[in-house]
């Protein structure tokens, strides 16, 4: 007797009925609630996908860890603090970085930049910059002028840096002493580089305004001695990294902060899953939406069959059968939208995912790249959870206007 309800409402949903109109709109809410799950899917992988983008992208220019100091701008003595470091068991490289704004003039034109001061052959380990040079020049480490520099593409492009033969003048604030008003030109120091290469990260804080030299010379622009604004470490094996971020800052104490690529991207990661589920709740609200029909074309299924609600009366079913025959047609209309949705939306993102249909375009001359995507099947499981909120509701509304409509 219980499997009587199902039956009948499978009879419903899929036999002919002599009324069109209702089929009709049984389709286009099957239809509604399909369109708007795959929009859900599809939606949830794209974001994912630019997840991995930002995770690629900040694997060449980002350390695998990275020591900061506490308070302040620079660690006191930074080459002594790198050897100590490069002594713990686990860490391959260790090597002082420094990072500060100076004024670049080349050829008439001025901007800010981002200078960073690196040992090349120790920094050409820590991270993947000799893989991101694109004008055919020579790593930094293989310069063989006194001031070489790795430019960023953006800065190039400022500047309209084409001829590497003249110099990139920068200029600096002086740290120390007074200023004298007659002579404003002396609170600066001002140093040349010749740049070796150009280099894309297609990372924006990198590829903006950033110059890579030696660290040096940047000291020796800045008016600095040993200083370091952080310590960028290799690790020798990445799956103990956890555990040696630990050890690292128990080495070192207190007066350090330690971190790892995520916490360095803390903020940018953090704005792509606020904007991801954001967007979900969004489309969840147009899921909502579309459920509405289900209810309406409940509603004129259980008008159109309250003759047949007689004869089921007649035949000795119950109002609570009779009503459950409406509760499992909208669980049938619920559930096959959802499960459409679901499929529809993930063969989309797994042919994006491998044949790259659609594109990006990323300007200037360089080729447009696939629309990022990933599916995850726990993205899939946490779609199907309003689905299966929303069913809960329709049936339950349908089942309540059923026993309202029997005398």
């Amino acid at each position: 007797m219980k499997s009587i309800p199902f039956i009948i409402a499978l009879r419903y949903l899929f036999g002919k009925k002599s009324h069109s109109a209702v089929n009709a709109i049984a389709i286009v809410s099957v239809a509604g609630v399909a369109v708007a799950t795959a929009a859900v899917v599809c939606v949830l992988s794209v974001f994912n996908g630019f997840q991995s983008v930002l995770t690629g992208r900040m694997d060449t220019l980002s350390p695998d860890l990275m020591v900061t100091p506490k308070e302040g701008k620079t660690i006191a003595n930074g080459d002594s603090l790198a050897f100590e470091i490069g002594k713990i068991k686990g860490v391959k490289i260790a090597t002082p970085t420094l990072t500060d704004n100076a004024l670049g003039f080349y050829n008439g034109r001025e901007t800010p930049v981002t200078l960073k001061g690196v040992v090349p052959a120790e920094y050409a380990k820590v991270t993947s910059i000799d893989s991101l040079r694109v004008a055919g020049g020579v790593a930094l480490k293989d310069a063989a002028s006194a001031n070489p520099a790795l430019m960023s593409i953006g800065l190039a492009y400022k500047l309209s840096m084409f001829d590497y033969d003249q110099p990139l003048t920068v200029f600096a604030p002086k740290r120390t002493g007074r200023f004298n008003p007659a002579n404003p030109a002396a609170a600066f120091v001002m140093d040349s580089l010749y740049v070796a290469d150009i280099f894309q990260s297609l990372q924006d804080n990198y590829d903006e305004n950033t110059v890579f030299t030696d660290i040096s010379l940047v000291r020796d622009l800045l008016l600095y001695d040993r200083e370091a604004t952080a310590i960028e470490i290799k690790v020798g094996n990445p799956k103990e990294i956890d555990k040696l971020m630990d050890d690292v800052a128990a080495h070192i104490g207190p007066d350090y902060v330690v971190k790892n690529r995520l916490m360095l991207q803390e903020v940018n990661f953090r704005m792509v899953q606020i904007e991801k589920w954001m967007t979900f709740l969004l489309l969840f609200f147009i899921l909502i939406i579309a459920s509405f029909n289900i209810v309406t074309t409940l509603s004129m299924l259980v008008l159109e069959k309250e003759d047949s609600m007689r004869t089921m009366a007649a035949i000795g079913m119950n109002r609570t059968s009779i009503s459950g025959v409406f509760r499992w047609e909208s669980v049938l209309v619920s559930l096959i939208g959802g499960v459409i949705g679901l499929a529809l939306g993930s063969i989309l993102s797994l042919l994006q995912e491998k044949f790259g249909f659609i594109t990006i375009a990323q300007g200037g001359d360089m080729a447009p790249m696939p629309y990022p995507v990933r599916l995850e099947l726990m993205d899939l499981l946490i779609t199907a959870l309003p689905i299966a909120l929303i069913t809960i509701v329709c049936a339950w509304v349908a089942g309540s206007f059923a026993k309202s409509r029997m005398i």
